[in-house]
């Protein structure tokens, strides 16, 4: 038997045990993550890089307690509307957008809480003197949301490094917390080599030759693209294997040059790594760092307290989904403006 407490208080050490001061609880509902989260995604994609600590901010506490992360029956009845129906845009970016927060829920440290029809994206809310809107599934896109969960559901049990190590330290290394538009991390399990590596892009604009941090060099490979044609998007192929380069230093080892969807998500997964030079690595000029434990970032988590971009120098003056932008010299000018390097700098 499992004991789940649904409080949304800070009180302490609910899931703690009782002979250690706790009350008890197998696990808490994670409210604050659930809200912040839902208050991200549901506003337009322009409005994101000025408010990303609303994700950023519950990797201060994510080990507080052991977490349930909850999107339940309270957050689609009522007037609150669907999961679905809160996304912003059109159906398309709708979709585009649930798939990319089911990512962000199945990655983050914690057990998942999904409410029925959620999963194929029923877009009216739950009544309780009613059925679920099983014709949905009739609608092509709402069948490959289908798919897509169940994808991502196979995928999470089947990599132990998403849920293996959630109540430890050591189960996560967040690489990149501080960019407008991007988070990226590293989930850990048990075993050296047991990893998966998450990069997520929270708007519109395809992102080419973005810079995604990775423990080791070697060889690697796409496990999951949000935007693949199976799942809804719009993506046929793509370069499933990607070889990794030497990073600049401790923090960030080893680097991948992916292209990040456009309001998407990648899972990408060891497949043949390479040890680490024995030199040292450091930037030219400076000495090396001291490495950082997996369960530190080394890069701020204070990316709210920048200065908002504008949606000028943001997504410049066509935005349009379908014809996307090369934007690492805009990324270029947001990182000298907000005195950071730009992840996706164009490669020399």
């Amino acid at each position: 038997m499992l004991m789940m407490a649904e409080e949304s208080s800070a009180y302490p050490q609910v899931s703690a045990p009782i002979d250690t001061g706790g009350l008890g609880f197998n696990y808490k509902w994670n409210m604050g993550w659930m809200n912040d989260t839902l208050k991200f995604f549901e506003q337009d994609p322009v409005y994101r890089h000025s408010d990303m600590n609303l994700l950023t901010f519950s990797f201060m506490y994510m080990y507080n307690e052991q977490f349930v992360l909850p999107f339940s029956h309270d957050e689609v009845v009522h007037g609150k509307k669907s999961l679905m129906h809160k996304m912003p845009g059109d159906r398309y970016n709708q979709f585009a957008n649930l798939r990319t927060m089911y990512v962000w829920q199945a990655t983050f440290p914690g057990k998942q809480l999904l409410f029925m029809g959620s999963e194929w994206g029923q877009f009216l809310e739950w009544r309780d003197w009613s059925e679920l809107e099983w014709t949905d599934l009739k609608d092509p896109m709402n069948k490959k949301m289908q798919h897509f969960t169940t994808t991502l559901n196979h995928l999470y049990k089947a990599r132990p490094s998403l849920w293996q190590q959630d109540h430890e330290p050591d189960g996560i290394k967040i690489t990149i917390a501080d960019e407008p538009d991007v988070l990226s991390y590293i989930r850990y399990g048990k075993q050296k080599d047991d990893f998966t590596v998450v990069a997520m892009n929270l708007v519109p604009v395809q992102k080419d030759h973005f810079r995604v941090p990775v423990p080791s060099p070697g060889t690697y490979e796409i496990i999951l693209n949000t935007e693949d044609e199976a799942f809804g998007g719009t993506w046929t192929k793509w370069q499933q294997t990607l070889t990794a380069e030497i990073g600049e230093n401790h923090d960030v080892p080893a680097w991948l040059d992916v292209i990040l969807p456009a309001m998407g998500a990648l899972l990408i997964k060891p497949k043949q790594l390479k040890p680490l030079p024995k030199k040292p690595l450091a930037l030219k000029g400076k000495q090396p760092t001291k490495a950082l434990p997996k369960h530190e970032t080394p890069l701020s988590l204070a990316g709210h307290q920048r200065q908002p971009i504008s949606h000028q120098d943001d997504w410049g003056t066509s935005p349009a989904r379908s014809q996307p932008r090369d934007i690492s010299k805009v990324n270029h000018q947001q990182s000298k403006k907000l005195g950071g390097k730009a992840h996706n700098a164009p490669q020399s």
